[in-house]
């Protein structure tokens, strides 16, 4: 197995060093060597438990294995280092002389949020690799990255500000301190890479994995507009807070998702979905990718920087709890494809497109009436986190029913304004930059930008759009804007109030509140094998029922019946649950009615 076999050099002159080794890339392990120069006598040490932007306790220290302690060039005896709970450990050592720890890490999740090594590529964020010094977070950090003899060729990118590094961006990199180290996180390997300005910016955008047909450079030129569309949404002319860029993107057969940080965002994505050279169309998966290349970079102003009170200062042992995710995810949800609008890199029919999935996903959702957005932000480390079968039923996703809060904030502004230039949810965000110096916001400090950019006190909408669980006014709002809604039947799975898998016959995902499986006793984990149509007027079945292999086939078998004994699969046992036929269901389509009445909300003029 290809192993590091480079000794280790002296640490360079920093409080708290930290030496990454590829140890072994077959076993997905990483080395690393942490040395604190002057040391607490009894000095703690921690490894996160998660990593923010992610609610999720994830416990990365279970990957963490072989902790060894030195001082003096003499190990510590095994009585002098105590491990106090699942990430925490007690060090008893002389104080003001070097300590040395080291320790692997097992990485192999292909996801933005931990680590992966393998002999391809490499990635990691701190929070899964780097032990926190206790007392000295606020010091600088000095992250050291070594190639191993097998990974000729490689390179690295972060958003860390390198010290002392060679061609590749193998070498030093320092941090301020604890937050900013695990807030930039590394990528490695033969990657492609590429570059451009905005608004006087520098960006740089790798990507791991692609085809041979990848168009870097159209990836380039899209990804450069949206930049500069966002930053002149919050700055105008002026520079951003950020003096560079990374954006690291990993493709792959089949994944999605982005993690934001200051001033990087580690992504991934269908390799399928990027885009291909010769091929000028925009397909589905291309669209998608863009929204959430602009989702991610949206952060960089909010939540990153504009931020919940409760995150200026994150406790990285236990869960953040904040009911301000439909602010700062959903209000970023609204405004991702929004700016791709603005960026002329969707038109309008498009634009209606991807909102029309939002609406339809919170109307679907039977949670929105149980559960508030505020709530559902609070609870998100157990909901939105850990989804089941019956998450639909008792929560709503502040993505995007948040997303849909700030629509009716947006439209209600704009539709309500006196003035030549209609007040706009834009102006709202960009005073409580200006108020909240870009840093720790409360409900309040929205509460009060509305007010002032909108008027008058909008307490009663905050009350019922955010706090409660009742409709919201998209309908009327919507039409005030010149965007039409029509009722259109609802997908069949939507009409029985069902959620399946249709892979290897039906299997039933979810069962919705209210609906008609539910009525009929339908369960999670359900294999719907057939039906047998129930005859109205002799309310009988015929002899012979019908096997089903899509959910498709029940209109084909059930005709004009308008019940039908559904023959269920539960724990080997085969169950008969008569099951009434639904009339119709609607969904929403939004159809564009006033080009330019939509078209001051959706392109307005810079």
């Amino acid at each position: 197995m290809p192993k590091s076999r480079t000794k280790p050099r002296t640490p360079a002159s920093a409080a708290i060093h930290y030496r990454v080794e590829m140890a072994d890339l077959h076993a997905h392990l990483f080395r690393v060597t942490l040395t604190v120069a002057r040391p607490d006598p009894l000095q703690r040490v921690a490894l996160p438990v998660w990593i923010p932007g992610s609610y999720l306790v994830r416990e990365f220290s279970k990957n963490l294995q072989g902790l060894r302690v030195r001082q003096a060039a003499q190990a510590l005896p095994a009585g002098q280092v105590q491990q106090l709970d699942k990430c925490h450990w007690q060090i008893r050592c002389m104080a003001d002389k070097p300590l040395v720890l080291t320790y692997e890490v097992y990485a192999h999740d292909d996801s933005v949020r931990t680590a992966w090594l393998d002999a391809s590529r490499g990635f990691f964020n701190g929070s899964s690799l780097c032990l926190r010094v206790e007392g000295q977070a606020q010091a600088p950090h000095l992250l050291e990255i070594v190639a191993a003899p097998s990974t000729t060729g490689w390179a690295v990118a972060t958003g860390l500000s390198p010290q002392k590094v060679n061609k590749q961006g193998f070498g030093g990199y320092l941090a301020s301190n604890y937050d900013e180290l695990v807030d930039c996180p590394v990528e490695m390997g033969t990657f492609w890479s590429g570059s451009f300005v905005a608004c006087g910016v520098p960006h740089r955008f790798v990507v791991a994995g692609a085809a041979a047909s990848f168009d870097g450079d159209r990836l380039l030129a899209d990804t450069r507009k949206i930049c500069e569309t966002q930053i002149r949404f919050w700055h105008g002319g002026k520079k951003p807070p950020h003096k560079n860029y990374l954006f690291m993107l990993n493709a792959v057969d089949d994944g999605h998702g982005g993690l934001e940080h200051r001033n990087s965002t580690a992504l991934i994505c269908k390799r399928k979905d990027l885009p291909r050279r010769g091929d000028s169309k925009t397909s589905e998966g291309y669209t998608t990718l863009r929204g959430l290349i602009s989702h991610e970079y949206f952060h960089t102003w909010n939540v990153k920087r504009l931020r919940p009170a409760e995150f200026e200062h994150y406790r990285y042992g236990s869960e953040n709890y904040t009911q301000l995710l439909w602010f700062f995810e959903g209000f970023t949800s609204y405004y991702d494809d929004l700016m791709l609008r603005r960026a002329g890199l969707l038109d309008d029919a498009a634009y209606l497109k991807l909102l029309n999935k939002t609406v339809n996903q919170v109307v679907q959702t039977p949670g929105r009436l149980v559960q508030s957005v505020a709530q559902a932000s609070f609870d998100a480390w157990v909901k939105y986190y850990r989804q089941d079968e019956n998450t639909p039923n008792a929560t709503v996703s502040y993505y995007t029913k948040g997303a849909l809060v700030a629509l009716c904030f947006d439209l209600s502004l704009r539709a309500e304004s006196k003035k030549t230039t209609p007040a706009t949810l834009d102006d709202v965000l960009r005073l409580l930059w200006l108020r909240c110096r870009g840093g720790a916001m409360s409900e309040a400090d929205f509460a009060a930008a509305l007010q002032e950019v909108g008027g008058r006190s909008y307490a009663r909408e905050i009350a019922g759009w955010v706090h409660g669980t009742g409709e919201l006014p998209l309908l009327d709002l919507l039409q005030r804007h010149g965007v039409g809604v029509l009722q259109e039947p609802a997908q069949l799975a939507q009409a029985l109030g069902l959620r399946v898998l249709e892979t290897n016959g039906i299997q039933v995902k979810t069962v919705l509140r209210g609906g008609a499986a539910e009525r009929a006793g339908f369960a999670a984990g359900d294999e719907w094998l057939g039906i047998e149509p129930i005859v109205a007027a002799k309310k009988t079945t015929p002899a012979n029922g019908w096997r089903l292999a899509k959910l498709e086939d029940l209109t084909l078998y059930a005709g004009s019946c308008k019940k039908v004994l559904a023959l269920v699969a539960r724990d080997k046992r085969l169950l008969r649950l008569e099951l009434r036929l639904p009339a119709a269901v609607c969904t929403w389509r939004l159809v564009l009615r006033d080009a330019a009445l939509a078209g001051r909300w959706l392109t307005p003029a810079t």
